[in-house]
């Protein structure tokens, strides 16, 4: 996502992911041959983080990520930004549906986005 600004330094983000995201949410990591190509993190029904190594897109890794994080969730949802149509169209694939959008002033990153919801 080249249009996302660059907001902090890779050092900062692995201190949110260990200290913040792996001991508070529902971490489920995928991998092949020990490499890891994606995860997904949920916690009280927000899906916060699904990434997938872009030379592992279109393989069916997102999809079996989201569907073990819908498995383990009644109730789902997600911001995602505008601009992110390819995920926008794979969120209501899965039965996401696009409930609010905003201008992006409440994010920290300052981007358009959307509110996702899902249910079983």
């Amino acid at each position: 996502m080249p249009w996302l600004p660059d907001l902090h330094t890779p050092a900062e983000d692995l201190w949110f992911y260990e200290n913040l995201v792996i001991p508070d949410q529902d971490v489920r990591v995928h991998e092949i041959n020990g490499e890891i190509t994606g995860f997904v993190a949920t916690a009280e029904g927000w899906l916060h983080h699904l990434y997938v190594d872009p030379d592992h897109w279109k393989k069916g890794i997102g999809a079996l990520l989201l569907l073990s994080a819908q498995t383990h969730n009644k109730i789902l949802q997600l911001w995602v930004f505008q601009q992110n149509t390819r995920a926008i169209a794979f969120y209501e694939a899965y039965g996401f549906a696009q409930i609010e959008c905003t201008n992006g002033e409440a994010n920290e990153e300052k981007l358009p986005d959307i509110k996702m919801s899902w249910h079983m």
